[in-house]
């Protein structure tokens, strides 16, 4: 019975309304997404990218690691120059001189990151439970002697023992932590458990509670909105769900995922989505996949006769919302897959002409080169069959007339 009670629970929460107010989004591409292996961004990208997000909307930037010194410092110290109407936090070690660093780039809140799962204080820092409580206790308590926002980042915390988790919860908001980063770190938990282990700090302790979960095994976005469900006010995201390892939570999958599943509009600008996503691709050398969710070039292409001659009378039979919504088009291509009506419009655009018959006889044409090329034609090569195929016809007319004579 009380798996049920479990499910009954988890459903009538689930099932609330979310209200976009409550809902707060701390973007760390460029300190998570950054650490992504091989990644490195020149401070003037570091700059433009803050930029960016503060003209799209988030709520807080996550700049980077003030205590690494050099072109990271002097980075985090042009952004919080920029008076920009986000947060600027910086990240730091439960260690009293990386929040010093912190102070002197000028940022208004920091993250105080510590493991809490045994086995990372055993192997990682070797030390003790009441050592990282400890911790906690001296670097939220010299942090808020400098009026800082505070977020205490337990790491690891979907391997931690539940029973110290809440003590560290507790820890961090008994010294003055204006929230706790529940990090799942190796990216391991379902929704249906992030929502329990959320939503258990969350009514013990009363902490505000910050999301940060990786895409190992896909659920990034799922267990992001499961703990926003369980009563979590922060979410964690990066541009184009950079990150180590698998990434974390797509920035941009998880306001539209709000916007549109939720019924929750953050007041982002998604416009931006595509230009921004491009500048990151690019700028971390991490190409854009043309599948990629939200931003992937393919997601307003049509090739399927059915598809996209029904989406070119209604887009909304196979749409959510518009391409236009996250700065992309809508195009049509020519393949395999299409058909009459399809290659019609699409010579249409190209400014050619052509009769249903002779439409009939050319997409045979450029289905079996197609077939033969192993993808869709280019626009060219559309064209170049169209002026062959209607070479041929010209002669057969021409042909026809000479021995009707």
């Amino acid at each position: 019975m009380r798996g049920l009670d479990l499910f009954t629970e988890f459903s009538m929460k689930a099932g609330e309304k979310l209200e976009p107010k409550n809902i707060k989004i701390d973007d760390t591409t460029l300190r998570d997404g950054e650490q992504t292996a091989g990644v490195v961004f020149a401070n003037d990208e570091k700059i433009y990218i803050a930029k960016m997000l503060d003209r799209i909307g988030v709520h807080q930037i996550e700049a980077g690691i003030p205590t690494m010194g050099g072109d990271e410092k002097e980075a985090i110290k042009a952004i919080a120059s920029l008076n920009l109407n986000c947060s600027i936090l910086g990240w730091n070690r439960a260690v009293v001189s990386d929040i010093d660093d912190s102070v002197e780039c000028g940022v208004d809140a920091v993250a105080i990151s510590i493991s809490s799962s045994d086995i990372h204080i055993e192997h990682k820092l070797r030390k003790s439970r009441e050592w990282v409580l400890e911790s906690v206790r001296t670097a939220v308590d010299h942090a808020k002697k400098y009026k800082l926002y505070v977020s205490v980042n337990a790491e690891d915390a979907s391997r931690s023992d539940m029973e110290f988790l809440l003590q560290f919860a507790r820890t961090a908001k008994d010294t003055g932590a204006d929230r706790m980063r529940y990090c799942d770190t190796l990216g391991i938990l379902d929704p249906f458990e992030t929502f329990m282990r959320v939503k258990t700090i969350k009514d013990i302790v009363g902490i505000d509670i910050e999301m940060h979960t990786h895409n190992d095994f896909g659920m990034a976005i799922a267990n992001a909105i499961a703990g926003i469900k369980a009563g979590a006010t922060y979410v964690n995201t990066t541009i184009n769900g950079l990150g180590e390892r698998a990434g974390n939570a797509s920035f941009e999958e998880f306001v539209m995922a709000l916007k549109y599943l939720e019924n929750v509009d953050m007041d982002i600008d998604t416009k931006l989505f595509r230009d921004l996503a491009e500048y990151v691709a690019n700028a971390s050398g991490r190409f854009l996949p043309t599948w990629k969710p939200i931003v992937g070039a393919n997601l307003f292409v049509y090739e399927s006769e059915i598809r996209a001659t029904t989406t070119l009378k209604d887009p909304k039979t196979f749409e959510l919302f518009g391409p236009e919504d996250v700065g992309l088009e809508r195009k049509i291509i020519i393949g395999k897959s299409s058909g009459i009506n399809t290659l019609t419009h699409k010579l249409k655009e190209l400014g050619c002409k052509i009769g249903e018959k002779e439409a009939a006889e050319l997409a045979e044409i450029i289905r079996e080169k197609s077939l033969l090329l192993k993808r869709a034609l280019f626009d060219s090569e559309i064209i170049e069959a169209y002026n062959s195929f209607a070479g041929v016809q010209s002669a057969k007319t021409a042909s026809g007339k000479k021995g009707g004579k």
